[in-house]
């Protein structure tokens, strides 16, 4: 049987390559080899594309693709009852098909398992036991797909991270701070998640690794091209012993915009996000603006009022109400605004919910369509209470479905 121009075999062996075929069925296959055919099809963020596939599934939205669909009709599929809003949807995926299609070559997506299997890259979807379901907070803009080379256990820890980020054109004063920041986070428990730019990023991952701690590297490009050259080495030791992730395919290249793309990725990941240097216009401040969106705690480290290499700290703080941080203790506090945020969406779930309908919606995810026998399998329920309690949640409005199965809404 063929699917998007590829025989069953070549869909095994592509998947085997990169760790994805391990007990999936046919459709299951489809569904990762299409996240990651869509992986290279949009830019990161694409809003369109993620509506398609979070609504209608990556393999179908991909088929509809590929068949030639009409931006109305896939419109009328994405939500067949919004009526009103049914023009501006076709409008949006008239123009995503245009993005799209210069990029729809099945040659690609092979190029791009092959790379991934030479370098130990391995594909991660929103059903993967290791997907850090932290960047579902993202919605629509959350990766499509994600390829990591690392641990298993630096992708476990993403749980209690923190973001450290900062200026390229670092200070002695910056880079100083980035060492002990790290390397106190570090001793404590955290993993260090940054961008592996020069600078204040390189500094922050460098001294996590010092001192035996877990540090994890967002790249605007592929696993397989350490950016910058500089840090080749450094790169290497991460995905040794941390992980280096990237939701772009093995072969792209850091781009601008993929850089600040990239940052949504540490903000999301992460409990709370840490400004160490940063200079007025730094893309530093990109990242804490995005931490600042999802409701994560940022933090800024205050440096001289007369370095420009800290005016972006002081603005977040003067601006955006960073919290003003001086030492490693008063960066561990940002986490008690974490454990509350977090603590207070747990209690508003949990508000008149029965224990079955908090047990399916903790099975549910915001971001992927689960089926129910999936939901069953993750609540420890049987199928036949799930399917009875997603119909009450759907009545509350709590859960949506759609063809390819249920979701968080």
């Amino acid at each position: 049987m063929r699917r998007f121009g590829f025989e069953e075999a070549e869909v095994t062996r592509m998947l085997s390559a990169v760790g994805g075929d391990d007990g999936a069925d046919a459709s299951g296959r489809a569904e990762l080899v299409a996240r990651a055919a869509w992986s290279m099809l949009g830019e990161p963020g694409d809003r369109t594309a993620g509506l398609l596939v979070t609504a209608l599934g990556a393999a179908m939205a991909l088929d509809l693709l590929l068949d030639g669909a009409t931006p109305a009709s896939i419109a009328e599929r994405v939500d067949p009852d919004a009526v009103a809003g049914r023009v501006a949807l076709a409008s949006d995926i008239d123009q995503a098909l245009a993005r799209w299609r210069p990029r729809l070559r099945s040659g690609a997506v092979v190029r791009s398992f092959e790379a991934a299997g030479r370098c130990g890259a391995r594909l991660l979807v929103p059903d993967s036991a290791l997907w850090p379901e932290a960047v579902d907070d993202l919605g629509v803009h959350a990766p499509i797909a994600l390829w990591v080379r690392g641990a298993d256990d630096a992708l476990e820890r993403l749980g209690r991270s923190v973001g450290l980020v900062g200026a390229r054109a670092a200070t002695s004063y910056g880079e100083g701070v980035a060492i002990d920041s790290s390397a106190g986070l570090a001793a404590r428990g955290f993993a260090i998640v940054s961008g592996a730019a020069y600078g204040i990023d390189g500094m922050a991952h460098r001294a996590a690794l010092a001192t035996g701690g877990t540090t994890v590297a967002f790249l605007a490009g592929g696993v397989d091209r350490l950016y910058p050259a500089g840090h080749h080495d450094l790169l290497e030791r991460i995905a040794r012993t941390g992980a280096v992730i990237a939701e772009l395919p093995c072969g792209a290249e850091p781009t601008k915009w993929r850089f600040l793309q990239r940052n949504r990725l540490i903000a999301a990941a992460t409990r709370a996000t840490v400004v160490l240097e940063a200079g007025w216009r730094s893309g530093s401040l990109n990242t804490a603006h995005h931490a600042a969106a999802l409701g994560r705690p940022v933090g800024a480290v205050p440096g001289p009022v007369t370095s420009a290499a800290s005016a972006g700290c002081h603005r977040l703080i003067r601006e955006c109400d960073a919290r003003c941080v001086t030492s490693v203790e008063e960066m561990v506090e940002l986490f008690g605004d974490a454990d509350t945020l977090a603590g207070g969406g747990a209690d508003a779930a949990a508000e008149g919910r029965s224990s079955d309908e908090i047990r399916v919606i903790d099975a549910l995810s915001a971001r992927s369509m689960r089926s129910p026998d999936e939901i069953a399998r993750r609540s420890g329920m049987s199928t036949a209470s799930v399917l009875g309690v997603l119909g009450m949640l759907a009545m509350d409005g709590a859960a949506v479905r759609a063809a390819s199965g249920w979701r968080k809404a």
